[in-house]
């Protein structure tokens, strides 16, 4: 690692598992602001869903990322890596730490690896494979991909509908394997990474995952569902098709129980904890801790950097 170079401490890890209160500390000791890589967290209308840090939790740490768009409003992998690599190039200039804390694998990669070059998708075929998907399921899609790329076959997750989707586009789109515009070489930054993720036993996570779901209950997150619909947002939005908002919005259109609604949302949110991990897992560079070994992250970190 360069010691000259600034330094992006990135705090990574499955949902539930305390990285906001790890990040935090950490922003507190070194002094410095809190860029987060978390997908949804930046929309201003999603809250109690999100798990958002509580305004006392942010008092006096500036954190970016958070509450800045609208739920209408288009914002992609690549609009975070434009827009984070300037705001890190801003804020370089004022630490020589900067905190990164979220649970979205492909913005982390975004901000410290930069994103793989695709081509532009026919609307026409997206559409096509679309209707396919809702009208045949995902299993004739996956017997495409194996025939079309096997090595991305072999490695994508097969339960994740938008990824199966993505690779099919641009296989048919270019008639070449999704895999072969997947960068040989990392993009170099300059600012050195340190990644560090947060894991604990199974049956710990899952039973915080469980608590989670309950508290935002009582938080108040069917009343954050029901003001959304009231203020006629169109939950077919990529946005609004997250963990807890989906299963309540169903619940409030009568499709099921409340408990039900709970049961699925605890369930739903193990199952991304899990491929939250089997994508973390997979990233060589991130030193592993459980979250209760802050002064252990601390003592890494300064071995580091």
């Amino acid at each position: 690692m360069n010691a000259k170079k600034p330094c992006l401490v990135c705090i990574t890890g499955p949902t539930a598992v305390g990285k906001t209160a790890i990040s935090i500390q950490l922003a507190r000791y070194f002094e410095t602001e809190i860029l987060s890589f978390d997908s949804r967290q930046i929309y201003k209308e999603l809250n109690i869903g999100t798990a958002k840090p509580t305004v006392e939790e942010r008092k006096g740490i500036l954190h970016h990322f958070i509450d800045e768009i609208s739920v209408n409003t288009p914002f992609s992998a690549g609009d975070f890596q434009k827009q984070g690599l300037q705001r890190l190039k801003a804020l370089f200039q004022k630490y020589t730490t900067v905190i990164a804390v979220g649970g979205t694998g492909l913005y982390l990669k975004a901000l410290t690896e930069g994103l793989d070059v695709f081509p532009e998708i026919n609307a026409d075929l997206r559409k096509n494979l679309q209707e396919q998907y809702q009208n045949q399921g995902l299993a004739p899609l996956l017997k495409k991909l194996q025939e079309l790329d096997f090595v991305t076959f072999q490695k994508i997750d097969k339960q994740n509908p938008q990824r199966v989707l993505r690779a099919l586009e641009v296989c048919m789109q270019t008639g070449k394997p999704y895999s072969s515009f997947l960068q040989k070489n990392d993009v170099k930054r300059d600012f050195n990474v340190l990644k560090i993720g947060l894991n604990m036993p199974r049956n710990e996570l899952y039973a915080r995952i469980n608590a989670r779901v309950l508290n935002m209950i009582e938080q108040g997150l069917i009343q954050e569902v029901q003001e959304l619909i009231e203020k006629n947002f169109d939950f077919s939005l990529n946005a609004l098709n997250t963990v807890g908002y989906k299963e309540i919005y169903a619940h409030l259109n009568r499709e099921y129980d409340l408990n039900t609604a709970i049961s699925l949302i605890q369930q739903n949110t193990r199952h991304y904890a899990k491929r939250q991990l089997t994508w973390f897992r997979a990233d060589t560079e991130i030193q592993w801790f459980e979250p209760h070994q802050y002064s252990q992250i601390l003592q890494y970190i300064h071995e580091c950097t």
